[in-house]
């Protein structure tokens, strides 16, 4: 990894663990993502304490668009404090899975610590990056990420990884921020920008040229309703070719 991935990767770990220390939203301090009573449908988030369900830190909601099924293994790259696992839990039932990856202690420590409260035994919370992940390859029915792949320095490596672990015919499902206008030199070279999802952004159209380099077929997107210029959040869906 160059000096500059390092240096990104250092300033969203330190970012986010200072969110899960602090049980924070990021939308608490910034307006570049919406809360989750606008993402999730009350009847998905109803049953779960407010703790857990108010700690929103995506762009969108993965698992309502992933069509999961019951017994199915389902991976979450950047599982944050474990929202979009437990809900992914309750899909896939006692006879699936689902692992939560995160490269942050703070974040892996408050996901498992909502886990227990919860009582949820079918899901585990891993540490590693998105880049190589600690994942064996073909045991995965269902990838699904919200607003975390933009937050990587080579998307390219993500998106092979997620085709390494997925089986045949298993899909991703990402909600994810695309950029709409230009950055100037001094934003894309911003930590701060990178933690905030903004430098790290792709153009729609280069996002899903590396999603179609890493073997991904059957490519659907749908923009949402909300931006915050220069970005748009964005649902992707990819299928992982039999």
């Amino acid at each position: 990894m160059d000096k500059n991935a390092e240096r990104v990767k250092s300033a969203v770990r330190e970012r986010y663990g200072a969110l899960a220390r602090q049980q924070q939203s990021c939308c608490a301090l910034t307006s570049c993502c919406p809360p989750s009573q606008k993402l999730y449908d009350p009847a998905d988030i109803e049953e779960l304490p407010q703790e857990v369900s108010d700690f929103s830190l995506g762009c969108g909601n993965p698992v309502a668009a992933a069509g999961l099924r019951e017994g199915e293994v389902v991976l979450d790259l950047g599982s944050g404090g474990g929202l979009d696992c437990f809900l992914a839990a309750k899909r896939v039932g006692e006879k699936g899975r689902v692992i939560g990856l995160d490269m942050s202690p703070d974040m892996l420590a408050l996901a498992r610590k909502n886990a227990d409260r919860l009582g949820a035994a079918n899901v585990e919370f891993r540490s590693g990056e998105m880049e190589a992940m600690p994942v064996e390859s073909g045991s995965v029915d269902v990838i699904i990420s919200n607003c975390v792949v933009n937050l990587s320095p080579d998307k390219d490596a993500v998106f092979q990884e997620a085709f390494r672990v997925l089986r045949p015919g298993g899909h991703l499902s990402i909600s994810d921020i695309a950029l709409v206008g230009e950055l100037d030199p001094e934003t894309r070279g911003s930590l701060e920008a990178w933690a905030s999802c903004v430098a790290g952004a792709l153009p729609k159209d280069e996002y899903l040229k590396k999603l179609r380099r890493a073997g991904f077929t059957d490519i659907t997107t749908a923009e949402k309703s909300w931006r915050y210029i220069p970005t748009v959040s964005m649902w992707v869906s990819a299928v992982r070719p039999e």
